[in-house]
């Protein structure tokens, strides 16, 4: 964590994926944010994977460094005191973040009459307010169907990573940051909506998708494993181990051939073909099935021990194929990286945690702070936003508007 945005005031009502992590950009870089937490919890607070004892680790992995608040929603009163919450005074606040629905007791119009520079940030499905999750923006996208083997024809395979929830994050917080410096200025808040599929169709255009289907009417086929338009693919070692290699620059290109000691045979394709094969990353895709047939069995000569010991002296850019409990046994990955430190969780468990993924050189990085349980700061944050007296927050309590942590009630 940094203290980059110290004094900055986000409040957050969202659950899953895409907003959470917008909101958690902005606490690792100093931001206080305050979740809206559904009494019991939303519909994410019990999201795979789970600790033996029932705990989320996804939930408390996306709202480090956030505090809680837990309020009764389906309560007209309860709903009252969310609106407060965001809309409390500060110039420094009126920052909401959100994956309700555009419509309803947290549209925009209708918080900004309590206060009208509000800048609300929601992520959305569909732009016209269809829902949608990562996986079926994935699936209208095309990206399923371009991965994967070619046998599998007009099979789709489904991405274990929920890129566009990580994308659309990232993309708020980066708009949410530029709607405050436009408030700066003209002291006008405004709501910023950033649809999933939005974030996937513009990325599609951004890396000449849609220019290379326009252009030529017809779908890119799949390839496997190989790295489209460069060279790049899986290869086993002597030991059985798969590396991944790639080489896109020349130097990386030039390097892989004396490492693998393969420039003879690559010469002689060269010859064949009569083309420079280091010139034109776009030829070695090309003539990628005669490249992999002389690298795979150099490869296979060598163990990865062997393999990391050679290339460590290299730029040939690679990496082994690892689980995730290997890789955290990797010494740049986990245990000498500042991005981790361990920290105690509200799971009962301690384990190595991300702080900001960004360094700034010449500020100082803190660990990175636990989720909280839920409603462990309703009272304080009644108390400090809103002002109300010890009575009131008994009364909110009594009446079940509220809940505090009820790990240590």
């Amino acid at each position: 964590m940094f203290d980059i945005l110290s004094g900055l005031r986000v409040v957050e009502a969202a659950s899953f994926i895409a907003a959470p992590s917008c909101a958690l950009h902005m606490a690792q870089l100093g931001a206080e944010v305050i979740r809206i937490d559904q009494i019991g919890g939303g519909p994410d607070f019990k999201r795979w994977p789970l600790s033996r004892n029932g705990d989320s680790f996804y939930w408390e992995g996306l709202n480090k460094g956030k505090k809680s608040i837990a309020i009764d929603l389906s309560n007209p009163e309860g709903r009252e005191l969310a609106a407060a919450i965001i809309a409390a005074p500060g110039e420094d606040a009126g920052l909401f973040v959100t994956n309700f629905p555009a419509k309803g007791f947290l549209a925009h119009d209708r918080l900004a009459e309590k206060r009208s520079d509000l800048i609300t940030a929601r992520i959305m499905g569909w732009a016209d307010g269809q829902t949608a999750l990562d996986y079926t923006v994935n699936a209208a996208v095309g990206i399923p169907l371009m991965t994967g083997p070619p046998s599998l024809d007009g099979e789709p395979v489904n991405h274990v990573l929920p890129a566009w929830d990580i994308a659309a994050g990232l993309y708020a917080a980066f708009a949410l940051i530029a709607a405050e410096r436009k408030r700066l200025k003209t002291g006008q808040g405004g709501e910023i909506r950033v649809p999933l599929a939005d974030v996937a169709m513009a990325f599609a255009g951004h890396l000449g998708m849609i220019g290379e289907v326009t252009e030529s009417g017809t779908d890119r086929p799949r390839h496997g494993n190989d790295l489209f338009g460069s060279w790049g693919r899986n290869f086993a070692t002597a030991d059985g181990k798969q590396i991944m290699l790639v080489a896109i620059t020349r130097p990386q290109w030039a390097d892989l051939l004396k490492a693998l000691e393969i420039e003879d045979g690559i010469a002689a394709l060269e010859a064949s073909i009569g083309l420079s094969l280091a010139k034109d990353d776009g030829l070695r895709f090309t003539h990628r099935e005669a490249i992999n047939a002389i690298v795979a069995p150099a490869v296979a000569r060598r163990s990865l021990a062997e393999w990391r010991r050679i290339f460590a002296e290299t730029r040939v850019c690679w990496s082994p194929y690892l689980t995730v409990s290997e890789g955290m046994t990797e010494k740049c990955m986990f245990s000498d990286s500042p991005l981790f430190s361990p920290v105690a969780h509200k799971s009962g468990y301690t384990y190595p945690t991300p702080g900001a993924a960004a360094d700034f050189v010449d500020s100082i990085r803190q660990s990175p702070v636990r989720a909280p349980r839920l409603g462990e700061n309703t009272e304080q944050v009644l108390a400090d936003l809103l002002g109300l007296s010890d009575k009131e927050i008994a009364k909110l309590h009594d009446t079940g508007i509220v809940a505090g942590d009820s790990a240590h009630d």
